[in-house]
């Protein structure tokens, strides 16, 4: 039997773990095959001239899906693209740990796996069930156990098991072998980890040097970006041009909700069915009762509320979850307003606070003698949002505006304008249109609306239809024929995995990178929808051109400008101490100058009020106790430092810690080595992925 089809045996179907630092796992579901135009081949792709076919990889979607529902997981169409993913991604890196291992010659023998199961230490996965409630191990009816020809077929499964665990360990012992620790390295983590310091302080800060005090050349920027070159090197980069078809659900899709809801209603008022069981019947909220105020319920739907009596039905009302039908279970008075309903007309004071009272004034005579509110709203108010619908700001409840127009609103009669009120914002013609005292219990039944199949397939066809006609004509001309947006993606490496705008598609970036300027793609899914692609420009791995960079390039050089004039600052102030010096006597020379103390802090931690300064921390293992030191360059500015404690290097401490201090960076290292090791395998097979022509 084949090293891949011994592993499929296995449940879970495949697992291979690395000294625990990765377990892969296949992610799969049930798959949607859609209408392919024109003949395709049985393969969704290939690694390294190994053909995975499309059965094999929709049956490992199989199984991941019932593996999850086995835990209570339930995967659903949204979720699919991720899973696919996910499962591509396992599936490859299987394939590629089995060429690996039959390069490696990786074997175990039969002698070997009996050694496991009948040793000393027999596996966990055998052992459990021979130990009672107290972990005692009954050996003896292990090992007649697994003698029992009644426990074969279960034996070889087993044996299986063990087999892919020891082939795991010895490729764990090949990948990772050259992985070591020294034993300066395990002193120098403890050391950075336990060593005590404290240490006096001046710091000469570039920020109180202004900009305009140096000159920046561009013979010194030109400098400082050849001294500095290997900063701005850059890998291929390649941008696109592209339509995307956004998958969102259509008018016809939201026609259906309505139609579901008045159907629902015929039903319930035919067959006088309670809401309650409406709402277990076709809701996907589950039922709650809610106790709200029409000013928190959807604005296009409040003055149905304002209206609605006991026991009526309102809606369908569209927000943000979908559709709704709200049952109102009861109504209950208040003592005092809730929210009411008013109209404005906004006077900026622009002009002038008295010019604006003036022209507020007018229009309120106006309004007065006859003159139409909302007209005159349209006309002059300054508040952009209203002013379109006539002034009407719709429902509000209280402190949700500025203290006197709330004041005047919910102080206001119904239907009279109030002379002009003054707010920061101007001066406020107010005409209240309706106030509510009542709380609304209420009962809700919700519909989302979703993208129905129909209109993806529709995406879909017009995706494949302009793709077709770009191909065969030009890109940008047939998208503008068509009334589609053509949008440039920013500039991305293949290693980027996603482009700017679209997000990841490998098999896309794959394609984009394999072609040529100009060349358009086939249609491809991605997270928002359907794209169709054209390689709109490819730049070459090298080094970004001085000239792009040039104000930040000026900010680096006016940094180490400001550093240098730092040094000299801290250099004249040294030489006015002695090498024993209190260094607070250098405020007397130079007030901008801070003095500080740095209590009781690690090498491998940050320093109080400084941050994390490897200079400082340098000189702090290494300098003088109690000296003063010479200027240091920091990340600040520069630093004058007087040390005064340091903790001796402790045996006893660094003798209890030694061992998990080696074992947590030898774990750090074997974990960054397999995430590496897994990458440049990845990177340097022959991937090819098609998966683009089963799905959409």
């Amino acid at each position: 039997m084949g090293m891949m089809a011994r592993m499929r045996n296995l449940a879970p179907w495949f697992i291979i773990s690395v000294g625990g630092l990765f377990v892969l796992y296949m992610a799969l579901s049930d798959t949607k095959v859609m209408e392919i135009f024109g003949a395709r081949s049985n393969y969704v792709g290939s690694v390294n001239g190994k053909d995975i076919s499309y059965q094999e990889y929709t049956a490992a979607i199989e199984r991941y899906r019932e593996n999850q529902q086995r835990q209570g997981v339930q995967i659903d169409d949204t979720q699919m693209e991720s899973v696919r993913d996910q499962t591509w991604d396992a599936l490859v890196t299987q394939i590629l740990l089995e060429q690996k291992i039959e390069q490696f010659g990786i074997k175990v023998t039969d002698e070997e796996v009996a050694e496991v199961i009948t040793g000393p230490n027999p596996p966990q996965f055998l052992t459990q069930y021979f130990t009672d409630s107290l972990g005692n191990f009954n050996r003896q009816a292990y090992d007649a156990a697994i003698r029992d020809r009644r426990n074969s077929e279960s034996m070889v499964q087993a044996e299986d098991a063990v087999r892919q665990q020891l082939i795991q360990e010895k490729l764990q012992n090949y990948v990772l072998g050259t992985v070591t620790v020294s034993e300066e390295e395990i002193k120098r983590k403890f050391i950075d980890q336990n060593t005590k310091i404290s240490a006096d302080y001046a710091l000469v800060d570039v920020a109180n040097f202004n900009d305009n005090e140096f000159k920046v050349t561009d013979a010194d920027i030109k400098e400082y970006y050849d001294k500095h070159l290997n900063e701005y090197k850059v890998e291929a980069q390649r941008k696109v041009k592209y339509v995307l078809f956004r998958i969102a659900p259509s008018q016809a899709d939201t026609d259906a909700v309505v139609k579901n809801f008045n159907a629902i209603l015929t039903k319930a008022q035919k067959d006088s069915i309670p809401f309650q069981q409406l709402i277990q019947d076709y809701s996907v909220a589950p039922y709650k009762v809610d106790t709200t105020n029409i000013s928190l319920l959807p604005a296009n739907s409040i003055d149905m509320f304002a209206k609605a009596n006991i026991g009526d039905i309102v809606g369908p009302v569209a927000s943000y979850e979908g559709y709704s039908l709200y049952h109102v279970v009861n109504k209950i008075k208040s003592s005092e307003k809730l929210a009411v309903k008013a109209s404005h007309i906004l006077i900026s004071n622009e002009a002038g606070e008295e010019e604006a009272l003036k022209k507020a004034t007018e229009i309120y005579d106006r309004i007065i003698k006859g003159e139409e509110f909302s007209k005159l709203a349209k006309e002059f108010s300054k508040d952009p949002g209203s002013a379109a619908n006539g002034g009407d700001l719709g429902w509000f409840s209280k402190n949700r505006m500025v203290k006197e127009f709330e004041d005047a609103c919910f102080n206001g009669v119904v239907n009279q304008v109030q002379k002009p009120v003054k707010t920061s914002y101007g001066y406020h013609i107010i005409k209240v249109t309706g106030v509510s005292s009542d709380k609304l219990i209420v009962e809700k039944l919700v519909n989302k609306i979703e993208t129905s199949a129909s209109t993806t397939d529709n995406l879909y066809n017009n995706a494949n239809y302009f793709a077709h006609l770009a191909k065969d004509n030009d890109f940008e001309k047939e998208a503008k024929a068509l009334g589609f947006k053509v949008v440039e993606s920013g500039a991305f490496t293949e290693d980027a995995g996603a482009i700017p705008g679209l997000g990841v598609n490998r098999s896309l970036v794959r394609f984009i990178f394999d072609n040529s300027v100009g060349d358009i793609s086939d249609v491809y899914k991605v997270p928002s929808g359907y794209v169709v692609c054209m390689i709109s420009s490819a730049e070459k791995a090298g080094f970004r051109p001085m000239e792009d960079l040039k104000a930040n390039l000026k900010i680096q050089v006016l940094r180490e400008k400001k550093l240098e004039k730092a040094m000299k600052v801290a250099a004249d102030l040294r030489s006015k101490l002695g090498n024993n010096a209190d260094l607070n006597s250098l405020t007397q020379y130079n007030p901008q100058v801070v003095i500080n103390t740095a209590a009781n802090f690690t090498p491998g931690g940050s320093i109080p009020s400084l941050g994390r300064d490897y200079k400082f921390i340098d000189y702090a293992m290494k300098g003088k106790i109690n000296q003063v030191s010479d200027p240091i360059k920091g990340s600040r500015g520069a630093l004058i430092i007087k040390i005064l404690s340091r903790s001796e290097f402790d045996n006893t401490a660094f003798s209890v810690q030694r061992n998990s201090i080696k074992d947590n960076i030898l774990q750090f290292r074997k974990s960054r080595l397999i995430s590496e090791w897994l990458q440049k395998i990845k990177k340097e097979a022959d991937i090819v992925d098609n998966r683009y022509k089963f799905y959409r």
